[in-house]
């Protein structure tokens, strides 16, 4: 096999042949560790870790077309902690009390127009000052958690309502909302990578900044617009979580962006920009679920999952990094 197909093939494929590895590993070896009578690949189970992959995943969608552009933003976190604070505190505004339920699409507007706003602020100081977006977005993440704290102290902001719950709650053809949502972002993101101007570009702004100013694209603005869409993902991401748990701590959030970041890496997108895959992220994102979840029903503690998936991320980022210096000297012969 050629040194560009068996990296295309471990970029795009290797994802998912981990992912039907890790359910046929935990599924039988929860048949002799499990302290659960239920098997691990118990629909019910599955359509739980659907679920609960959907926070994690609706921003690594996000993440993974900031990277592919050859960015980063590490304040994912912090932004998710906040605009999941204005989408609740927003529902108790004396200015919207005579509302009724209809608060509920104006506060999920007010969250994605706050998520969407931190993400422009992120956007335009890489693109006015050059500074390095690792740079700014670790700059913003300490800002905007720091805004979350400001809000309301370290008492977290709570305020259920149970008609959001019940969307929240509900399922359609036995999926979830929010692994509707999930699959939904992925389909559209999918496309506008795939099948749009803006999509090409990102990967030939990522691949090489230079060549694609000298190609005529407005490096600048395109950036901005990703920076916004993932910064409206995060807020996304906070309205489908808070929706159903209605209750923001002031520490939620925290490590979201390397969950995130880890994914996207596990899905085959270089950090060095110009590659990626949005469909392997989703693969990436399942990994990672199957993985906490399977080292839990085996009876692993949290420091042996953390463990595993840093020792796992390190490895992908090793053989990366292996695959892309044999194509470099292969060029030169």
């Amino acid at each position: 096999m050629k040194s560009g197909t068996l990296s295309s093939f471990l970029k795009n494929g290797a994802i998912w042949a981990f992912v039907v590895s890790e359910l046929i590993f935990f599924s039988v070896a929860g048949q002799f560790l499990s302290l659960s009578d239920s098997a691990f690949m118990d629909p019910g189970n599955m359509l739980l870790l659907l679920k609960q992959s959907a926070p994690i995943g609706i921003i690594a969608v996000g993440m993974t077309v900031i990277m592919i552009n050859g960015n980063i933003d590490l304040s994912v976190g912090a932004t998710f902690a906040l605009c999941g604070i204005v989408l609740l505190d927003s529902m108790t505004w004396p200015i919207f009390a005579g509302l009724g339920d209809w608060v509920i699409p104006v506060s999920c507007l007010l969250a994605l127009l706050t998520g969407v706003a931190l993400g422009a602020i992120n956007g335009l100081i890489v693109w006015k000052t050059g500074v390095d977006a690792f740079i700014v977005t670790l700059g913003a993440m300490l800002g905007f958690r720091g805004l979350v704290f400001m809000y309301n102290g370290e008492n977290p902001t709570s305020h259920l309502n149970w008609t959001l719950v019940d969307f929240a709650e509900a399922q359609a053809l036995g999926l979830h909302t929010a692994t509707w949502v999930l699959l939904i972002v992925t389909g559209v993101i999918w496309y506008v990578m795939t099948r749009t101007v803006h999509g090409r570009n990102a990967f030939a702004v990522g691949d090489n900044r230079e060549a694609a100013v000298n190609a005529g694209i407005r490096v600048g603005p395109h950036m901005l617009i990703n920076f916004m869409l993932i910064g409206f993902l995060s807020a996304l991401s906070a309205v489908v979580f808070y929706a159903e748990s209605g209750s923001v701590n002031p520490n939620d959030g925290q490590l979201y962006e390397l969950w995130v970041i880890t994914a996207v890496v596990l899905g085959g997108t270089k950090l060095t920009g110009g590659a990626g895959s949005i469909l392997s992220t989703l693969g990436g994102v399942l990994a990672i679920q199957l993985l906490r979840k399977g080292l839990g029903h085996i009876g692993a503690d949290t420091e042996t999952v953390n463990l595993a998936i840093g020792l796992i991320l390190i490895a992908v980022l090793f053989l990366d990094r292996q695959l892309n210096t044999r194509g470099k000297e292969e060029l030169k012969i």
